[in-house]
């Protein structure tokens, strides 16, 4: 067995780093560096150490996710979860900054709470409540 110890970094390609950078901004990721390298990438990080990687070399401006927004389902990364400790909180943070909620709240047999909102280039994200928090 491979002995991996977290998640790294999660990479996400964008169509503009301003835009970008001010909605992940309003979710309390701060800006550490980019665009770097050639593909290029720059990089933000929440203060919980989620890393997100934001790749610049989008040529289109589609809205739609070709992973989720299409009736042919495509293989590949649909969204990222991201833990959080009080959904209503959240959703309403959310909701004051303007972000829509697309999906949710959603409640498993278990307990666990979860909503989805899409960033300014339709890439999904979930916040997450596990069932025992």
């Amino acid at each position: 067995m491979i002995n991996i110890t977290r998640i790294n970094h999660v990479g996400i390609r964008v169509t503009n780093l301003a835009v970008t950078r001010e909605f992940y901004d309003k979710l309390g990721f701060e800006f550490i560096v980019g665009p770097i390298g050639p593909e290029p990438v720059a990089i933000m990080e929440h203060p919980c150490g989620v890393n997100i990687n934001f790749i610049l070399n989008s040529n289109d401006a589609k809205t739609l996710n070709v992973l989720m927004d299409l009736k042919d389902k495509h293989t590949g990364y649909t969204h990222v979860a991201l833990e959080v400790n009080d959904l209503n909180e959240t959703q309403k943070q959310l909701e004051s900054l303007g972000v829509t909620i697309t999906e949710g709240p959603i409640t498993t047999p278990e307990g666990a709470t979860f909503i989805f909102i899409r960033d300014p280039d339709s890439n999904v994200i979930e916040f997450h409540r596990p069932a025992n928090s």
